[in-house]
């Protein structure tokens, strides 16, 4: 099963934010899925929708670079590069900036079967503020 979900992760990654295929979420998650953010943390596929929704608005030229991805067990780990350009607003982040990001990270996904129902994000969260110009870069 590592394989089949391996091939999973990797399609999710491209069809949902290079795709800009929310509803994919669906197709991927059990309905009552949690994603772990940094922060917060989000549940159910429609709650992570509009996360997502959010993030796309706000980048809306986002790419997703996949880099690799590893499995073991239930659990699949994508470490993946995200690119894109502030470009509108959102919550956590305010008005754009009209700044780039280049921002590197991990995920990890646990798997029930051959659905998503737990998913751990990690990723530098300074630096990707500091990228925006919304905190000053320390010297």
């Amino acid at each position: 099963m590592s394989e089949e979900n391996k091939a999973l992760a990797r399609r999710a990654w491209d069809e949902i934010f290079n795709q800009r295929n929310l509803d994919f979420f669906d197709a991927v998650s059990v309905a009552d899925a949690i994603w772990h953010e940094p922060d917060r943390e989000f549940q159910g596929t429609e709650e992570i929708k509009q996360l997502s929704a959010g993030f796309l608005e706000a980048f809306p030229d986002l790419n997703v670079t996949v880099e690799d991805v590893l499995a073991e067990g239930e659990q699949v780990a994508v470490r993946w590069t995200q690119r894109g350009t502030h470009q509108g607003e959102m919550e956590r982040l305010g008005p754009p900036t009209g700044r780039s990001f280049e921002l590197e990270g991990i995920t990890i996904h646990r798997f029930e079967g051959d659905k998503i129902a737990e998913t751990w994000e990690r990723y530098d969260n300074l630096s990707l503020l500091q990228q925006l110009g919304l905190v000053p870069e320390q010297e």
